[in-house]
């Protein structure tokens, strides 16, 4: 098995079959050869009954492995239930609302043999309206980087490495190139790097778990790299629209310290992570608040 993509479906009926169907309609002539693939979807209990719905469409289907949870145990979780199934030699995390160019999986299995430096491989994913997702292609949130980022000097100096540092605004968008972390709606590793640095962390029940994952690839020695030549259209959102679930933004923000508590505490002063704890607190209540309004 060359391949296997991994996608976590929670109440995202449309979206995730777009996807599947993108999957499963991709080109699979790999220099000359079948590029043999599964899919595996994990739903995450499901209450709008998308999995049933999935189930009729998919069942049949001999490259699509269902997968139900009885409680929805986070997008980490749901994705290493998957990891840990899948037989393929490279495995791609693949988010239930984005649908993937033909050429997409041969060229990602194209570059991944060509490149066994590279821990992680991302693309170029873009929203819906054409712009480029940055989450994509960027750094690890430093505080500094953080702060430049909020203070949105990112976009008025997008070529200074300094300020642009959160999301590389420097970096050209159709150039292949090494960054430091790429967005969790379409990673593939390779099954030699899973097995050295683990899965994804559960402490992360959703958001941050692919930049954390990206650093300790990198700390383990391999490139992440992000490669536009492979395209990918994200929904962004597209699971929810107006007021969002207030466990949705607590885990966005706690994310947020997650990472920095078990990354960044031990190279940071007290005073600094009295300030990100702080500035994190004040970022979770902000949003809470016009979350109400909405």
């Amino acid at each position: 098995m060359d391949l296997s993509v991994i996608i976590v479906n929670y109440n995202t009926y449309e979206y995730t079959k777009n996807c599947i169907e993108s999957v499963l309609n991709a080109d699979d002539d790999l220099n000359g050869e079948r590029l043999e693939f599964e899919v595996i979807l994990v739903d995450n209990a499901s209450k709008d009954g998308s999995i049933e719905w999935l189930e009729k469409e998919y069942n049949d289907e001999p490259k699509v492995l269902i997968i139900k949870n009885d409680e929805n145990l986070g997008f980490s979780a749901a994705n290493n239930i998957g990891l840990q199934e899948a037989q393929g030699t490279y495995l791609l995390l693949l988010n239930s609302d984005t649908v993937i160019e033909p050429d997409a999986l041969v060229k990602t299995i194209g570059f991944m043999d060509n490149h066994p430096e590279c821990g992680a491989l991302g693309a170029c994913v873009r929203l819906a309206d054409g712009t480029l997702d940055h989450a994509c292609k960027r750094s690890f949130p430093t505080p500094s980087s953080s702060l430049f980022h909020m203070l949105k000097l990112d976009k008025a100096f997008p070529g200074n490495r300094t300020f642009g540092a959160y999301d590389m605004t420097w970096v050209d968008e159709d150039a292949t190139a090494e960054i430091d972390c790429t967005t969790g709606a379409y990673m593939c590793v390779s099954r030699e790097v899973y097995e050295k640095t683990g899965g994804l962390d559960e402490d992360y029940f959703m958001y941050g778990e692919d930049i954390d994952w990206c650093y300790r690839i990198k700390q383990d020695g391999y490139k992440v790299v992000y490669y536009p030549e492979i395209r990918v259209t994200h929904f962004k959102k597209g699971s929810w629209t107006g007021k969002r679930n207030p466990k949705v933004l607590d885990a966005f923000y706690d994310s947020m310290q997650i990472f920095y508590d078990k990354h960044y505490l031990n190279k940071y002063s007290a005073a600094t992570s009295a300030m990100v704890r702080s500035g994190t607190k004040m970022l979770k209540s902000a949003a809470a608040f016009r979350n109400e309004r909405k």
